[in-house]
């Protein structure tokens, strides 16, 4: 009895000890990781995560549903398909062909309505609030200065900085892209409480708008730059722009970093379901166009599906882009494999997510299973009369 009382004695003094010296070492952000990722048995961030933390609601309008193409899943996932879903954990797997569901299929428990997190599938979302933002007037050109709304970038190389900088990746910011290391600047703001302090500390340290360099940063900086142009949160002008108008289904939850006043984490974590997020494909496949109605400036949408810069031609504007042989998709893409991809020419959509991809090859490096995902959506199109 003694022992184990000297045990707890010491185990608490260890834990006050630990606990001090994230606060002094200013990593205290690493008790809510522990708390909200690591004792619910996950080494990252997961699909379910958002119910874990503080959440804004997108609310959603009169939903049109999808319509059922005539062959609504007559056919059957290929061999290859399936084994891929099984062995990465895919939670829904979606073919939208002229502008009808083809084929859909849930995993996991999962269903159509079940949520999900987008991870950086957001930031094309973020973008496309940008679009809005210029259309509105809120905010002039993808040329308007970062600074002019975010005055602690309004020196240096800094002002140099622009919005269409942010949303192609170019900010020239010391932001480090490292989704597994603790102490890195990417895990600190998914679990900071002070997102927009952790952003306004960035540095400039190369002149903006010459390369390609993936940064959730940037993203993030961008919502900051939009919540501030237009006076409302993130989430509201989300809302009022785009998911009543695109008719979604169902509210979404985007995660905030804290509960009072949050900021939305623009670089990721909006919680929504497969044929809501294939929405924003339609949309840009149509070219800004729903229903009618020019949502977002054709020439924007055309802007963003395009490379900036010639050397990164896998990169536009807030989207991904992606040349196989004779096609040409343009996607969004989020961790552990998150996918809307669209090739515009067939009208084609495919959505596709799950707990995992394949092994990564870098940042930003397409992996085997979008591949996968694409090919077998095709083989499986083969054949049928569309």
């Amino acid at each position: 009895m003694k022992i184990l009382k000297k045990f707890f004695k010491w185990l608490t003094i260890i834990i006050v000890l630990l606990v001090a010296t994230l606060y002094i070492t200013d990593t205290d952000y690493l008790l809510k990781a522990v708390r909200t990722i690591y004792l619910n048995g996950h080494t990252t961030a997961y699909l379910e995560d958002y119910q874990k933390f503080d959440n804004h609601t997108v609310e959603n309008g009169a939903p049109p549903p999808w319509l059922e193409h005539r062959e609504y899943n007559t056919a059957s996932e290929t061999e290859k398909l399936a084994q891929w879903n099984l062995d990465l954990g895919t939670v829904a797997y979606l073919i939208i062909k002229n502008d009808s569901i083809w084929f859909e299929k849930y995993y996991e428990g999962y269903a159509e309505d079940s949520k999900s997190n987008s991870f950086s599938m957001v930031k094309s979302m973020v973008t496309a609030m940008l679009g809005k933002a210029i259309m509105d007037g809120y905010i002039e050109s993808l040329d308007q200065p970062v600074g002019d709304f975010i005055p602690e970038f309004n020196e240096g190389l800094a002002a140099q900085m622009t919005v269409g900088d942010l949303s192609s990746m170019a900010s020239g910011t010391n932001w480090d892209e490292a989704y597994y290391s603790p102490f890195s600047i990417t895990t600190r703001a998914y679990f900071d409480d002070n997102l927009r302090e952790v952003i306004k500390g960035l540095k400039v340290i190369e002149t903006p708008g010459k390369v390609f360099k993936y940064a959730s940063g940037d993203t993030e900086l961008l919502g900051m730059v939009i919540e501030k142009a237009t006076g409302k949160t993130l989430s509201k002008y989300l809302s009022e722009s785009f998911w009543k108008p695109l008719g979604a289904e169902h509210q979404a939850l985007w995660q905030v970093d804290s509960e009072a006043e949050g900021m939305e984490k623009c670089f990721c974590c909006l919680a929504s379901n497969a044929k809501d997020f294939a929405r924003f494909g339609k949309l840009y496949k149509d070219s800004g166009k729903w229903n009618g109605q020019q949502l977002l400036d054709s020439s924007f949408v055309a802007k963003n599906i395009t490379p900036r810069f010639p050397e990164s031609p896998q990169y536009g504007y807030g989207w991904w882009l992606y040349n196989t042989d004779d096609k040409n998709f343009f996607m969004m893409r989020g961790h552990l494999g998150q996918y809307v991809i669209v090739e515009p020419n067939d009208n084609i959509i495919i959505v596709r997510l799950g707990h995992q991809k394949s092994p990564d090859a870098g940042v930003g490096v397409f992996t085997e299973d979008i591949t996968v995902y694409i090919e077998e959506a095709y083989n499986m199109l083969e054949g049928n009369s569309l």
